[in-house]
């Protein structure tokens, strides 16, 4: 039996890397991309407010429909073929890029809107396969390595922009970076290979989580709300990278080119947090959450009230921490709280509320920096510190929420 043991979780190990590695490249593809999303749509003729809804806006659907799409793979038990639709849609329109006319910045939302709504398709599907596995190697350790990965794609999907915008390759600024998406085809077709060998390896990773879970329904619902009600308040006040990006763009504090990079350190920040949080979350469960929100929770005050390198690189780090705090977390808890036949629905439920408030908090923040970056800048600090008396409220009242299930 100890033998049969060991092996399944060298088997539940080898799903969790092959996995993370197709969240490397599927990173690399659509997190590089994201990285230079800001100027770019600048570029094409998006105002800052345009930009803030289409990003937002984005993140919407990417969120939002995996209540859907949550419930059809949980309905169907259609795990993988939801993945493998959803990755195809989510890798191949980000090259299209490349194809968008100068001032076709409509083309470009509608591009990026098509993007995360292929992201939608496929999380909730593939976070359930994810979450069969880590029963055998530790909710916040399995999703941690997800993260860690994922975030070293993203590190290094900005760094090849920036070697390519080096080159110069194009005729023009906007050729540049027509160019640069058209790159992101190769990890995007990578992310696909990859995708294809984990399922015909582990056709039926539902196998590695055969018991069920010990709580009910009605103990675990008050620590579930309680918690989309809290890192919704985070979401409402994250802003998101492209509006960053754009700040440093229009402040002329580094040159464009630079801005893979800049996004590039937040990702290296982002995974290593990940790890560490990941690991400190088998241990001490929703607490660490305090101390996430609590570090982050003030970069806006470094990126957009100080024009100073130092001040930015500071800003800039605390939104990595928050940022790989809340993804490792975040899946590590859903995965504890519910049970493996609903799972899908689960993750569905909870990044759904947490797109609708990421959405129109990055609506209102951007409009609030056309206006006053003062108020902006106040509104994304209070949003986030709200979620930590909620964070408090579930580490000190539900213990089991670190346990596995």
């Amino acid at each position: 039996m100890l033998q049969l043991n060991n092996t399944t979780k060298r088997k539940a190990y080898s799903f969790i890397l092959i996995m993370g590695i197709v969240s490397l490249f599927s990173d690399m593809t659509h997190e590089g991309a994201r990285s230079i999303y800001g100027v770019y749509l600048h570029i094409a003729g998006a105002s800052a407010t345009v930009i803030g809804f289409v990003t937002g806006f984005g993140e919407f659907i990417g969120y939002s429909f995996r209540l859907l799409t949550g419930y059809i793979a949980d309905k169907y038990k259609n795990y993988w073929t939801m993945s493998i639709v959803g990755y195809a849609i989510n890798m191949l329109a980000i090259p299209a890029l490349a194809l968008i006319p100068e001032n076709g910045w409509l083309y470009a939302c509608g591009l990026i809107i098509i993007e995360r709504a292929g992201k939608a398709i496929r999380q909730p599907a593939k976070n359930t396969l994810v979450s069969f596995a880590a029963y055998h190697v530790g909710h916040g350790k399995s999703f941690a390595i997800q993260e860690f990965l994922d975030q070293l794609g993203a590190f290094l999907g900005p760094v090849i922009l920036f070697c390519v915008l080096l080159l110069n390759l194009g005729k023009d600024q906007f050729g540049n970076y027509a160019i640069c998406f058209a790159v992101l085809l190769i990890p995007a077709i990578l992310t696909l290979a990859s995708l294809l060998i984990a399922k015909k390896r582990f056709p039926h990773p539902e196998n590695f989580e055969l018991t069920t879970s010990t709580h009910t329904k009605v103990k675990v619902r008050t620590p579930f709300l309680l918690y989309i009600i809290a890192i919704s308040f985070f979401a409402f006040g994250f802003i998101d990278f492209p509006l960053i990006t754009m700040h440093i763009s229009r402040q002329s504090l580094l040159p464009d080119k630079m801005l893979p990079l800049v996004y590039a350190g937040a990702m290296i920040v982002d995974a290593f947090s990940a790890l560490f949080f990941g690991w400190l979350y088998d241990k001490k469960g929703i607490m660490v959450l305090i101390l996430s929100t609590g570090i982050s929770a003030f970069f806006s005050v470094f990126v957009f009230s100080f024009n100073s390198i130092w001040a930015i690189s500071l800003g800039i780090m605390m939104w990595g921490v928050g940022m790989g705090a809340q993804e490792s977390i975040l899946k590590s808890a859903v995965t504890t709280l519910v049970h493996k036949e609903q799972r899908s629905t689960g993750f569905g439920l909870f990044e759904t509320s947490f797109g609708v408030c990421w959405f129109l908090g990055s609506w209102i923040m951007g409009v609030l920096y056309d206006r006053s970056i003062t108020w902006m800048v106040i509104f994304s600090v209070i949003t986030q510190l709200m979620a930590i008396p909620l964070f408090y409220i579930i580490s000190n009242n539900y213990k089991f929420i670190s346990k596995r299930n």
